[in-house]
Order: C-alpha cells, then structure tokens, then sequence
C-alpha cells in the first residue's frame, strides 16, 4: 500500500475538455490513489493561459508550455509564438519547456521545420535553465527517436525528460548519456510491448519518471476509458513487474526524480 499522495504524474493534459465538467473530482481521486501532484502540459500559448488559471486554482498542479508540432502547425506566427514562450519562462510560470518535438506519424509540418522549432526551444529552455519535456513519435519510415537525439547534440547540456518512450533499450541509454530522464506511461502496460519493457533495465532508477499522458493512453486494464492522473499506479505496478522491484521502491525513486526535475524550488 503505497502513501498518501506520494506519486507524482509527470506528465497530463488536465486542460483538455474531457475535464472540464469534473476536474476536482479528478484531482481528489488521484489523490486517494497516491497521486499528490500533476505536471499539466500546455501545447501552445492559448493552453498555456487555461494551465495558468487551473494552476492558480488548484495548487497541486503545476506546469509546463511548449510549442509542439500541431500547436506550430495551427498558428499564423510560429516565430512570434516562440518569442513569447521565451517571455513567459522569464516570469517564472513554468516548470519547464515542452512539450515540443517531432511528430512524424502526421504529417503536421515538414521535418526541417520540426527540427528547428525544436532546437529552438531547447536554447529558450538553456537561457532560462528550465528542464524540457520532449515529444518524438515514429511514422512514415522516419525513426524519430534517432531524429532527436540528433536534435539534443546540437544543443547539448539541456536536462528534461523524453516522455511517452517507446523505443528500445539502446535508445532509452542514449537518451540517458544525453542527461535526459525516460518517461514511461500506460503503453507499457500493453501486452504486445514487451520490447518497452524491457528497455526499462537501460534506464538507471535515478532517471525513470511515470506519466499518464491523459486523457490519453488509458493503461490496461482502463483501455477503451478516459485515462487520468489516478490511474498511475497501474503504470507503476507494470514497471515495477518489469524490472522484479518492490513497487513502493519505485514509487520512492520516480516521485523524487519528479521532485527534483520539475518541481524543487
């Protein structure tokens, strides 16, 4: 039985409309599960502003603001987006910048594009000595793990997290040598990812960190459901079977990973 309130989620989208008519229930019952804080991720300025004010409503939430490949996709002035995300770190807002990356399963923007406004935001997160939260997805033949990395060693030294992994262990590692923590969520409870389980052995338990992404990616046994913060504890339960530890010993190292990334003082 874990503590009260003592995992922390990584990484939800607690702006989305699939919240709005029951959020503090939300809240109280990923609180009765262990769950005691959420990282919520704003994709774009406009979600950043409705992150500020659900923020500003409920203290057990804190955020992040980054320009990620749709929001880029959907805006008339991507340069000036990116101006005034470097504004808004400077008020001390955010926890960190993200997410942002590459989305290669739609074709949003062309992948040169994605790649600049990436690197972009990794010298925005440097200036502000913020830590990033990394989106990469696969499609169309274009591996967008190795795209990334390639990404990070043209701005090197930027801490953060690669959330929603699902590469392989030679991946998880690399991302490790780069200073980047690993980020698992409901995928790893899926039974054909046995590839992701494990991987989770490369990832040193100093730079694990669990998420739900939700509302999405219900983890099993939730499939088919809105996903939300509570439901973290299934995601922690299938990685500590992963890797044959004790879940609260788990529990213990990712919630202060968390702690020490996104939310120390």
């Amino acid at each position: 039985m874990l503590p009260p309130a003592v995992l922390v989620d990584t990484h939800c989208h607690l702006t989305d409309p699939r919240f709005a008519a029951d959020l503090p229930a939300v809240l109280e019952r990923a609180a009765a599960a262990g769950v005691g804080k959420c990282l919520t991720i704003a994709t774009g300025l406009a979600d950043a502003e409705r992150a500020a004010a659900l923020c500003a409503a409920h203290p057990e939430v804190a955020m992040s603001a980054g320009l990620d490949p749709y929001s880029c996709h959907q805006s008339a002035d991507p340069e000036g987006d990116l101006a005034r995300l470097d504004a808004l770190a400077a008020t001390g807002a955010l926890r960190a910048i993200g997410e942002f990356g590459l989305e290669f399963h739609h074709e949003v923007l062309p992948r040169e594009r994605q790649e600049a406004l990436a690197e972009a935001q990794l010298r925005i997160a440097a200036a502000h000595r913020l830590p990033v939260v990394l989106h990469a997805r696969s499609g169309r033949g274009v591996d967008a793990h190795a795209a990334m990395l390639a990404v990070l060693d043209r701005v090197p030294g930027t801490g953060g997290v690669i959330h929603s992994f699902d590469g392989d262990g030679d991946q998880a590692a690399a991302y490790v040598a780069r200073g980047l923590h690993v980020a698992v969520n409901g995928m790893v409870t899926f039974p054909a990812n046995a590839r992701l389980r494990a991987a989770l052995a490369r990832v040193p338990p100093d730079r694990l960190l669990l998420e739900t992404d939700a509302p999405y990616l219900s983890p099993v046994p939730l499939r088919g459901r809105r996903n939300e913060p509570g439901h973290l504890v299934h995601i922690l339960a299938a990685v500590a079977a992963a890797l044959g530890r004790p879940a609260a010993a788990i529990a213990g190292e990712t919630t202060a990973n968390a702690r020490t990334l996104f939310l120390a003082p």
